[in-house]
């Protein structure tokens, strides 16, 4: 027979965070994991396993607050599925490519939450770029819309770069996420003046994921 509630030996708290993991919405880019926000954090360590990134970066990327990817970090290091290194004040993680997990993984976050975490790598040092979105049933799956699994990776970049060097990018990026990407330029004021143009009408209106640059608005 079960013990009654009030004389269990131990006390049971609902805390906040409880209550906030039993309302995460379903993931519907990759129902495999708890959370999209838990795919992007992986997405982060394992597309860039040459690469370092502390707990706060994780959580920006990933959009999740920082007590959340703390304990998503806990989790993949009690696998072996990643190390956790202190530097200073800041704790560095860093996914393992020798564990048999590790190709297995990448391929299946290649296929869902790729395209925003490898695009902007391929997008670095291009000047000229001061936005860049995907937009598409990518960006529709991503923010939680219904549907078929997406294919191509629609992207739409604002500003005035080398036609010839976002050629190639979007080239090597398609090849990195196994899936094409078809880049289209526009410039900062049609951009702004989007009202008055079709498509960019119905892309503004249409589910869009800003993609993070770290040389965004450099002058071509």
């Amino acid at each position: 027979m079960g013990c009654p509630i009030g004389s269990w030996p131990f006390p049971i708290h609902i805390t906040e965070s409880i209550i906030a993991y039993v309302n995460i919405k379903a993931p519907v880019l990759s129902p495999l994991f708890r959370s999209d926000a838990q795919g992007e954090l992986l997405a982060m360590l394992f597309l860039n396993p040459e690469k370092s990134f502390t707990i706060a970066e994780l959580a920006r990327a990933a959009g999740t607050p920082y007590a959340s990817a703390h304990r998503e970090v806990s989790r993949i290091t009690t696998m072996g599925l990643a190390t956790a290194l202190k530097r200073g004040q800041a704790v560095e993680v860093q996914a393992r490519r020798d564990t048999p997990m590790f190709r297995p993984l990448a391929e299946i976050l290649t296929l869902t939450y790729a395209p925003a975490v490898v695009i902007p790598n391929y997008l670095e040092g291009i000047a000229g770029i001061e936005r860049a979105y995907i937009y598409g049933s990518w960006a529709a799956r991503h923010l939680g819309e219904p549907g078929d699994a997406p294919g191509d990776i629609d992207l739409l970049l604002v500003g005035n770069p080398s036609r010839g060097q976002i050629h190639e990018a979007v080239r090597l990026a398609g090849k990195a996420i196994a899936r094409e990407v078809n880049a289209r330029i526009v410039s900062a004021a049609a951009w702004a003046a989007s009202e008055t143009d079709p498509f960019l009408r119905t892309v503004t209106q249409r589910p869009l994921v800003e993609l993070e640059l770290a040389n965004a608005g450099a002058p071509a």
